[in-house]
């Protein structure tokens, strides 16, 4: 089992969600999330004045599936979240030991 952590820009969440739904990934955690990468942020101009943003708004998108779909997922979550603008995000993949479904006790791959 693989945990897939995606930050993506606002904006692509709905897109990003239907095309995980059409390869079988049931379930996310979303989190709304300011940070900043290689983009180091921006300036913008409130009522004359002008200041910077050095947090900007993303989303975290969590999913914990299958190690034989991972790589798919992650496929998924790159052609979709692409803009091809800077601050597109990132996508991070780790292993997970043991899950568990908390209401049923299934454990591992069946508690997905």
């Amino acid at each position: 089992m693989k945990l897939v952590v995606a930050i993506i820009k606002p904006f692509k969440l709905d897109e990003v969600r239907q095309a995980l739904t059409g390869i079988g990934v049931h379930g996310m955690t979303v989190t709304e999330v300011k940070g900043y990468g290689r983009q180091k942020g921006h300036t913008e101009i409130y009522r004359g004045a002008e200041y910077v943003v050095n947090f900007l708004p993303k989303l975290r998108i969590e999913i914990a599936v299958a190690s034989d779909i991972a790589e798919k997922a992650v496929a998924v979550i790159t052609a979709t979240a692409r803009t091809g603008q800077i601050g597109d995000g990132k996508i991070f993949v780790t292993p997970i030991d043991h899950a568990i479904r908390i209401r049923t006790g299934e454990t591992d791959s069946d508690a997905l």
